[in-house]
């Protein structure tokens, strides 16, 4: 009897052992769940952007993957031109200004910083029947200051010339007479207010010359962009500053200013490394 008892006592403290180093080993791998509230919150919100109507395609490709990636966030494109742009950001009334020109000393000095996104090559861009190739970037400014006015003077057939340019406050202008040297001097037969209405005139008169950014004029019917000083616009010739006449693709924000969580977010992705196939992908040259 005494023995019998002994075992049942053995087998009960076997038991019990085996149960609080089951219990042990359970609370080593068992996670404490995160109290209700404390998950991840995903982004929601609306971002605005205001400005360069040249970044219509980075900006358009870019917004859609965000808010592909970002499904409770819609960003707006409201394409005015540079100059508008940074106006909207420095009153508050967009989240992000678009430029594709640097920001002027009086502009960097009310406040604003300006962030590159890509580079953008602004091409020469001729009428397709037209036999000039190439020019001179001093015989762009002779063209556009009124200076050159007939292509019989430049190797071409004979007829007056036809500039075609873009509106004041246009970053694509500014960035073109500042690197032409020709500001405040261009004598235009037309003032445009949008690079596509550059692009569409040019293409409809065979004696005329314009320009217009790269990601905007490739591989348009109707057009073909001159090389300048012998140089092709293109990315390779942008990046590695060959090409002469390129200009920044910038995001304007306040300096020292917050975001919200999704323009913040937003602003971070357009300037990662994840962006740069898309950035590619609409023409432009990225830089991250």
């Amino acid at each position: 009897m005494k023995n019998k008892m002994k075992k049942v006592l053995s087998l009960l403290a076997a038991a019990s052992i085996l149960t609080l180093s089951l219990a042990a080993c359970g609370g080593d791998s068992t996670e404490t769940p995160a109290p209700e509230g404390e998950e991840t919150a995903s982004i929601s919100g609306t971002v605005s952007t205001n400005g360069s109507t040249s970044m219509e395609k980075v900006v358009g490709v870019l917004s859609e993957q965000f808010m592909l990636d970002n499904t409770g966030v819609t960003v707006t494109y409201d394409p005015t031109g540079s100059g508008t742009g940074i106006e909207a950001v420095s009153n508050g009334s967009c989240d992000i200004g678009l430029s594709s020109r640097d920001l002027k000393e009086e502009e960097a000095a009310n406040g604003l910083t300006a962030t590159v996104v890509a580079l953008d090559g602004i091409a020469v861009i001729v009428n397709e029947a037209c036999p000039v190739e190439d020019l001179a970037l001093a015989d762009i400014a002779a063209i556009f200051t009124g200076e050159v006015t007939d292509w019989s003077e430049l190797g071409g057939q004979a007829g007056a010339i036809a500039c075609i340019g873009r509106e004041s406050g246009s970053g694509t202008r500014d960035g073109f007479e500042s690197i032409t040297e020709t500001e405040d001097l261009c004598v235009l037969s037309q003032e445009l207010t949008s690079t596509g209405a550059v692009i569409e005139a040019v293409k409809n008169n065979p004696n005329a010359i314009g320009y217009a950014s790269l990601s905007s004029a490739e591989n348009q019917e109707g057009i073909k962009l001159v090389t300048v000083g012998g140089v092709a616009c293109s990315e390779a010739t942008v990046l590695d500053g060959s090409y002469a006449i390129q200009r920044p693709f910038v995001m304007v924000t306040k300096t020292g200013g917050e975001l919200s969580e999704a323009a913040q977010a937003f602003f971070d992705f357009a300037t990662s490394a994840a962006a740069n196939d898309l950035i590619r992908a609409a023409g432009a040259v990225p830089v991250a």
